[in-house]
């Protein structure tokens, strides 16, 4: 029991790394994982802001030879990262509890005097010692369940099931946290330097933050709320922050230098490539995404109201704690009310005015925050429990705990999700030997596509091109490097492009419609340059917007006809053959917006496929088409011209 005690934060941590385990997703999944696994695993340069530090670390854990895929052992970091980062959470909040009269206002401390004073008169020594008995234990509990309440809230239990930066960003914030507390709350006085020690320890970790995520920054409003609390603007102050600059400086820079090294070294990605220090502001700066940043108010207003309605999913039952939690934080610990309230509007704020698809994950610290809140929270309702019953504090804990995982556990559980992993696959083995992929399918298909070639080494003679990555200069030399003759007798174009590139980059004056008409000529080429040579292939999205709306168009005497998940660019419009949809891809039964678009791809495909076969009089090579799409695609809705053909069992 002592040692339970002793180790309470370890025990939670070690609990959650097992519910981790068990809901990681065992391959990549949407977004950028791919792209992230692949750059861990060959120690690449990846998008804005390079992320070294979450680079470097997942390389080093990739080498270590466990029995596993390099995809799982690298979702299986983020589960490490997550579950660290909640025993760090409730290590702080047990301090937090242990010394609340220091985030006390003064008559809040007076208060409480006079009453331990009437108390001390009143009582015996032995019901004392029994009050701080379960005082204590009230502490732990209320430390743990707000633990197990961050752990299990929807977005953070997510970062831990697979591959991206935020789940060592919120070890990072964690860690950022408990010094800042153990930094708040050392003597002033203190002659053996502890205090100072914890704000080195502090600015070493905010480096880390920022080497890693750059909304690290979201937390400084707070910080500084409480630092200058505590200190004031005096000399002294002013010398404590001079010290810790002297540590943040240097170490965020040594992180940084890891770009412009490793990029001269010309990694098979290299995002960017930042070997200069235009390029590498512009890489660590994120430029490029700046466009969404305070678009506009009704963007802000959206992304508010969104965050608003999806709270509740988020924390369940246990998001009535958190409101309970800040009236009481306002009583009882007021100082450390407003550092949590700050750091919550302040993320808030931010966040809503980022106009992006994927914007739950920047309100992970807003989420912390919130956590921290139900800790008083469940205070509060445990103090109301009759006679401080511990099985009754633990009930109403353990209460609250079940609902949310119960509710949130099928929307984290990842760990039969192979959608990604086998659309990819059936893309690449669909298509002839050195064929060229043109597409911008990131989320789905590219991204996962990174990993499988250049992690895994599988069709790597495949050229994938991202359409709206070559819009960037940078993206030529990777292309270049990768796939030797992709731009063959194009040279002289594809310099023009990137000179008329430059002021754009540069946010400068550029000729736009010099840009487009340059861009669109430029993909019309390099059609022209390769199909004759190898096998070229346009995505359905392209074919959808791009080309539907003529920003993109075929060379002359060239045609397009769908060819199982793509479209193949042909000579002529003679009848050609194409294969039997023999592959598997396993559609979750978990449905999301990216498993959605996935199967409408693969619905859309099949079905204009199979209307290819009845305009050539080909009805039976239809219905093989039209099988595949009844039997695997369930929620896929055939064309009308395709829904009364019968297909024999």
């Amino acid at each position: 029991m002592d040692l339970a005690k002793k180790y309470f934060y370890v025990i939670t941590g070690l609990l959650v790394f097992i519910i981790y385990i068990i809901t990681a997703a065992p391959s990549v999944v949407q977004i950028d994982s791919g792209e992230l696994a692949a750059v861990q695993a060959t120690l690449g340069i990846a998008h804005p802001t390079g992320y070294p530090l979450f680079t470097m670390i997942g390389y080093l854990f990739s080498l270590i030879p466990l029995p596993f895929s390099t995809i799982f052992q690298l979702n299986l970091l983020a589960a490490i990262y997550c579950s660290v980062g909640i025993a760090i959470f409730v290590y702080t909040v047990k301090l937090v509890l242990d010394d609340l009269g220091s985030f006390s206002s003064k008559k809040i401390k007076m208060d409480k005097a006079k009453k331990r004073k009437k108390t001390e008169k009143k009582g015996s020594k032995k019901n004392d010692d029994t009050a701080l008995l379960l005082s204590e234990s009230i502490k732990l509990i209320a430390a743990i369940g707000g633990g197990l309440i961050l752990a299990f809230s929807e977005v953070y239990w997510l970062q831990s099931t697979s591959v991206e930066v935020y789940s060592l960003h919120i070890l990072l914030i964690n860690l950022i946290f408990l010094f800042l507390i153990r930094g708040y709350l050392a003597p002033k006085d203190d002659k053996k330097k502890i205090e100072i020690k914890f704000w080195i320890l502090f600015s070493l970790f905010l480096a880390f933050g920022f080497s890693n995520h750059m909304t690290t920054l979201l937390i400084i409003p707070g910080v500084a709320f409480l630092f200058f609390n505590k200190y004031k603007f005096t000399g002294a102050s002013s010398k404590k922050i001079s010290i810790m600059l002297v540590v943040f400086l240097p170490v965020l820079f040594l992180m940084y230098l890891y770009l412009p090294i490793r990029a001269a070294q010309e990694p098979v990605i290299n995002w960017g490539n930042p070997v200069d220090l235009e390029r590498i502001f512009r890489h660590i700066t994120g430029e490029q995404y700046q466009v969404w940043l305070f678009a506009s108010t009704a963007a802000a207003k959206k992304q508010l109201i969104q965050f608003v309605e999806n709270l509740p999913g988020q924390f369940s039952i246990s998001l009535i704690l958190s409101v309970i939690g800040i009236i009481s934080s306002f009583t009882y610990a007021r100082k450390l009310f407003w550092f949590l309230l700050i750091t919550f509007l302040f993320t808030v704020f931010y966040s809503i005015n980022y106009e992006i698809h994927d914007i739950d994950t920047y309100f992970l610290l807003a989420h912390i925050s919130l956590s921290f809140f139900a800790v008083f929270g469940l205070l509060t309702l445990l103090k109301l429990s009759k006679k401080n019953s511990a099985i009754i504090t633990i009930t109403i804990t353990l209460v609250f705990i079940t609902i949310q995982f119960i509710s949130n556990f099928s929307k984290a559980n990842q760990s039969n999700i192979y959608t990604y992993e086998d659309y990819t696959y059936s893309i690449l083995n669909s298509v002839s030997k050195e064929s060229v992929i043109f597409s911008y399918q990131w989320d789905y298909f590219i991204s996962a596509a990174y990993y499988i070639q250049f992690a895994e080494g599988y069709r790597e003679d495949i050229a994938i091109v991202d359409k709206e990555l070559l819009r960037r200069s940078w993206y030529f030399d990777q292309l270049n490097r990768n796939y030797p003759n992709l731009f063959n007798n194009m040279t002289k174009d594809v310099i023009r492009f990137r000179e008329a590139l430059v002021p754009f980059e540069r946010g400068g004056n550029f000729n736009a419609n010099l840009l487009e008409r340059l861009y669109r000529k430029l993909m019309t080429d390099l059609v022209i340059k390769n199909v004759t040579e190898r096998g070229y292939y346009i995505a359905p999205e392209i074919y959808e917007q791009e080309m539907q709306k003529g920003e993109f168009v075929l060379p002359e005497g060239y045609y397009l006809i769908p060819d199982l998940l793509l479209f193949k660019v042909v000579q002529g419009n003679e009848y050609i053959h194409a294969a039997d949809p023999d592959f598997e891809i396993r559609i979750s039964e978990k449905r999301n917006y990216y498993i959605n678009k996935i199967e409408y791809f693969v619905g859309s495909m099949l079905a204009r496929r199979a209307m290819y076969e009845l305009q050539y009089n080909k009805p039976k090579r239809a219905k093989v088409y039209i099988k595949k799409i009844r039997n695997d695609l369930p929620n896929y809705t055939l064309p009308k011209m395709l829904q009364n053909i019968p297909i024999e069992n």
